[in-house]
Formats: C-alpha cells, structure tokens, sequence
C-alpha cells in the first residue's frame, strides 16, 4: 500500500527596516509569496527556513517566533502542504534568486494584492499578531 502524505514546506516572515521581503514566483502559481519552501529529508524546519529565505533573497534570518502551522488542503494547487510559517528579523538588501523572479522589501501598509497560495491570510494573521500578540485559533477552521 502507497501512503498519500502531505509534504512538510516552511514560510518565512523576515522583517526587514519597517516590512517584510516578499518574492514573486518565478514558476506557478505565479504571484507574491512568503519565501519558503519544501523541507528536505532529515533537515529540521528551522533550518529549512533559513535555507530557503536565503536560497530565495540572498539573506540571513534570525527566527524569533513560530506565527502558525498552516495545514489547509486546498492551500497549494499543486499538493497538499503543511507550512511551519516563521517569523524572522533580516537586513540588507534581498536579491532573487533561485525560483525568485524578483525580492522586495513592502511596507505592511503597501502590500501586493496577488499573492499566491493562502500568503494573503497568513499575512492578515501576522498583523493581527503584530497588533494583539494573538496567533491563528486552532479551533477554528
């Protein structure tokens, strides 16, 4: 018997002077994202976080929380996912690369209005956070 499991991924919210690096997708689903990605075998999520931010914008992170774990089947078009979404405090300047067509820093007031995947609810999450100290209710789907 074949086992159907979701595939572990990471997000990161890197804060970066007043905003937070965003990338736009270079292959679909097109959009802005979180920079993030899928968790290799045997590495641990923090470590896939700051694999991937930097593999996406050319930055080093420092992780200072655990904003939510994200497990909607329906989040990722391709498969279904499961993403730790970290939050982070970054500086420099963030540089595409990898699957980044482009890296930016936005204002939390100047947001993109496409954004791929379920990263526009996880953003309203992280202000919430940011406002109230409150995290997603896991009670509620």
């Amino acid at each position: 018997m074949e086992y159907r499991n979701p595939k572990p991924t990471v997000d990161v919210i890197a804060e970066i002077e007043g905003g937070i690096v965003l990338i736009q997708r270079a292959n679909p689903p097109y959009g802005w994202a979180l920079p993030g990605g899928f968790v290799d075998e045997w590495e641990r999520l923090e470590d896939a976080a700051r694999r991937e931010l930097f593999e996406e914008t050319q930055l080093r992170v420092e992780l200072t929380d655990l904003l939510y774990v994200y497990s909607d089947p329906q989040r990722d078009p391709r498969q279904h996912t499961i993403s730790a979404v970290y939050i982070g405090k970054s500086t420099g300047t963030p540089i595409a690369s990898d699957d980044a067509a482009d890296a930016r820093v936005f204002g939390l007031n100047d947001l993109p209005d496409k954004m791929a995947f379920d990263h526009r609810q996880i953003l309203n999450d992280y202000l919430t956070f940011r406002a109230t100290g409150l995290r997603p209710d896991p009670g509620k789907s």
